[in-house]
């Protein structure tokens, strides 16, 4: 079974603004997608609870995964240095 992915309009605006990182990003979210999480960048988020973060560059992208739901939701996106504030 496959993931359901959703997008907030945060993340949505910042891949519009950053449309070379966009193709990269949604190959990611594909792999993510068919349950092949070992093949990126990804660790848990320190600050919130069942959060993680997706490394693409220097580039931070923040969701969380809802199991039961079977449900990929990013909520933030920003470089490296802006994101964790």
């Amino acid at each position: 079974m496959k993931y359901k992915v959703e997008y907030s309009k945060q993340v949505l605006k910042f891949l519009s603004k950053h449309t070379e990182l966009t193709a990269r990003f949604m190959l990611k979210v594909s792999l993510m997608v068919n349950w092949e999480f070992e093949k990126l960048d990804i660790k848990p988020y320190e600050w919130e609870e069942k959060a993680y973060r997706l490394r693409i560059w220097k580039y931070r992208f923040l969701y969380k995964k809802y199991e039961n739901k079977i449900l990929i939701y990013f909520y933030d996106a920003d470089s490296r240095w802006d994101i964790y504030k």
